[in-house]
C-alpha cells in the first residue's frame, strides 16, 4: 500500500491507530541513528531515507530525477515494513544482521531481500535496527551502490 502523503508528517498523521506507536518508535530510532548526509522524505509512497541530489547529483539509475534510495519505512496492510538496501547489497552486513537478530527478539524473522516485516510492533528489535542504521554512512552507500547496481545497470543498456 503506497501512501498519497506528500510529507513524512502527513504520512504519520494518516496511520491506523494500531500502527502509530510502533511506527513512531521505529522512525525515532532511525532518525537518532541515521548517519549525517541522508535525508528523510516521501519516496515510493513511504518514508524514505535517501542520499539527496546535493550529495549524489546522479540520482537513482532507474530514475535519475529521484535521489538515491537507501532505506524505507511503510505501513502495509498486515505489517510494518522496514527496507534497508544495504542488507541486499552487502553480504557481510546481511550475515551480521542474521546472526544478531535472534539475540534481540524471539519473533520469527519475516524477511525479503531488503525488507523486514513486523506484524506486531512489540516484536520489532528497535535496538538492532538502530545498530543497523549506523552501519553504513553516505559515502559507504554510494560506493556499494555504484559497485553493485549502477555500473551493472549501465552495462546492460
Amino acid at each position: 500500500m503506497q501512501s498519497a502523503a506528500l510529507t513524512p508528517q502527513e504520512f504519520f498523521d494518516s496511520l491506523a491507530e494500531d500502527r502509530i506507536d510502533g511506527m513512531n518508535k521505529l522512525r525515532k530510532v532511525i532518525l537518532e541513528n541515521l548517519p549525517k548526509g541522508f535525508s528523510e522524505e516521501m519516496s515510493y509512497g513511504m518514508i524514505g531515507y535517501v542520499v539527496p541530489h546535493s550529495i549524489y547529483p546522479s540520482g537513482y539509475h532507474c530514475n535519475p530525477k529521484l535521489p538515491l534510495p537507501f532505506m524505507g519505512l511503510a505501513s502495509q496492510k498486515n505489517f510494518i515494513a522496514f527496507y534497508h538496501m544495504g542488507l541486499y547489497a552487502d553480504e557481510k552486513l546481511m550475515h551480521w544482521f542474521l546472526e544478531e537478530y535472534p539475540k534481540h527478539t524471539s519473533a520469527k524473522k519475516d524477511m525479503g531481500k531488503s525488507c523486514l516485516r513486523f506484524k506486531k510492533s512489540e516484536q520489532i528489535p528497535y535496538a538492532l535496527i538502530g545498530q543497523l542504521v549506523q552501519k553504513i554512512n553516505v559515502q559507504d552507500w554510494i560506493e556499494i551502490y555504484e559497485r553493485n547496481f549502477k555500473n551493472k545497470a549501465v552495462t546492460k543498456l
